[in-house]
């Protein structure tokens, strides 16, 4: 059975850092574009950002570009979010979701046609 399995979500202050971790199981995800999407309160669920499965493609939306690093271990399968400058309207449930790729450098940056997901964990900014 696959899963994804989110961590590191939590409660931290404006301008402070979390990480947070998605641990695949039940295949291997090396040919997976692996990412991250949100939903914020009352709000539809986003793209957030996404890793080419070779680790060489990345895209994110603009409003986390410099503030947020995707990145993924394929030995360990899993990918990580690290996230500074954090900012109350980043609070939200994160989902991590993996979808097939042949192609080693394509990345995607929509939630249609991932192919799995996770449960979510949530991370609270505080002002």
């Amino acid at each position: 059975q696959v899963q994804l399995v989110e961590s590191g979500g939590g409660l931290v202050q404006a301008g402070g850092s979390l990480r947070l971790s998605c641990a695949a199981s039940g295949r291997t995800f090396s040919n997976y574009i692996l990412g991250w999407f949100r939903r914020a309160p009352g709000k539809e669920r986003e793209f957030v950002a996404t890793i080419s499965w070779s680790g060489s493609g990345t895209a994110y939306v603009d409003s986390v570009k410099g503030r947020f690093t995707i990145s993924r271990d394929n030995a360990r399968n899993t990918v990580y979010l690290q996230m500074n400058s954090l900012k109350p309207e980043d609070t939200a449930v994160y989902y991590c979701a993996a979808r097939f790729s042949r192609f080693s450098g394509s990345t995607w940056s929509s939630e249609y046609g991932m192919d799995y997901w996770g449960k979510g964990t949530l991370v609270t900014v505080s002002s």
